[in-house]
């Protein structure tokens, strides 16, 4: 079975980090791409022994604020 998963990705020195906004797993890479592929197995492995459960959709967006 095939699930979304919403995906916040941040670039930290050299690194891409890969977080998924519904469950906290995340991973990293050198690339984005990289990032994605590894977050990906990251998620295939935490719920290899689970159901996954039924998420709301997130709602992303912005938000600017005076610092």
């Amino acid at each position: 079975m095939n699930r979304v998963f919403t995906i916040v990705i941040c670039q930290e020195d050299d690194w891409h980090v890969a977080k998924c906004v519904e469950n906290n797993v995340a991973s990293q890479g050198k690339t984005m791409d990289e990032a994605i592929t590894n977050l990906r197995e990251a998620l295939e492995l935490f719920y290899e022994d689970e159901t996954v459960p039924n998420f709301r959709p997130a709602f992303v967006t912005t938000l600017e604020v005076a610092v």
